[in-house]
């Protein structure tokens, strides 16, 4: 059952592998609470109140946040939304249970200054193709908003001809183009310079044969390079919610940061970016004080 699932999320819903792994350990997770395997697993004899049980176990033991309780519904959602498609099951279950009300907190992102010393890190391998690949993730990642997945999926001739920008395959394969500046592209231009395998992937391992880098890899990275500069819970959505909060103190519009992170609705680029407090306060001074 659970392969079957895995292939309807990536066949049909185009989900990209990392929510996939997300999805699949959360349906492992509920169906080891139930006491089951996938062989054993009756579909239709689990109740909402099965749900709402699995949810108060999960959260009244201090196991889970509220956001991330509402990721495991989710993936229990798709489960009984595909279950109830294909006649498994007479009704979907998860239906009824709402979303878990869930703080309102700033987003966290990294200082500009931050930002530079990270780069510096970087800048500080012996190696050339280390020390260009290293900085080109970087600055990849803060300059385009880059979700993971995103970035480990990235060809050579994924760029422009003038290398100035860059095509996108994000959420459910849909394009976009991102761009980048002078310094992410002469990084790039002397990261490809130092490359001397045919693998098609920007991002390569360090050892031959030089296979795509992986998620897991470029996440081991960047902690690696965190502590250097003395900086915590240091990940690629960070990066992210960096760029979307600079764009924002710069006056660009929601619009285009919507269209640039590649975002489907308008408040979920809302939610990445935080507004600084000086900002604030000049504005007050402009238009009201």
């Amino acid at each position: 059952m659970i392969a079957d699932f895995v292939r309807y999320l990536e066949a049909e819903r185009r989900y990209s592998p990392l929510t996939v792994r997300n999805y699949r350990h959360d349906v492992e997770q509920f169906l080891a609470w139930l006491g089951v395997d996938d062989a054993r697993f009756e579909p239709q004899r689990i109740t909402t109140d099965d749900i709402r049980e699995w949810i108060l176990y999960r959260t009244e033991t201090g196991r889970v946040s509220a956001a991330s309780m509402n990721r495991e519904i989710s993936s229990l959602r798709a489960l009984f939304r595909w279950l109830l498609r294909t006649g498994a099951v007479g009704r979907d279950v998860v239906h009824p249970i709402p979303s878990l009300r869930t703080s309102q907190r700033l987003p966290a992102f990294v200082p500009e200054s931050r930002m530079n010393g990270i780069v510096s890190e970087c800048e500080c391998d012996s190696e050339d193709f280390v020390r260009e690949r290293n900085s080109l993730i970087i600055l990849l990642l803060y300059t385009c908003g880059l979700r993971l997945a995103e970035l480990v999926g990235i060809d050579r001739d994924d760029f422009s001809a003038d290398f100035s920008s860059l095509r996108i395959r994000g959420k459910g394969d849909k394009e976009r183009r991102v761009y980048f500046d002078a310094k992410a592209k002469l990084h790039l231009q002397n990261y490809l310079n130092s490359r001397s395998d045919g693998n098609p992937a920007l991002f390569v391992t360090l050892d031959a044969p030089h296979d795509r880098l992986k998620i897991s890899g470029v996440e081991v990275r960047l902690r690696t390079l965190g502590r250097c500069v003395n900086l915590t819970k240091i990940h690629p959505h960070k990066f992210r919610r960096t760029l979307a909060t600079m764009a924002i103190d710069k006056g660009m519009p929601i619009e285009q940061l919507q269209q640039l992170l590649g975002h489907k609705r308008i408040d979920t680029t809302l939610q990445y970016a935080m507004v600084k407090q000086s900002n604030v306060k000049q504005a007050h001074r402009k238009y009201i004080g």
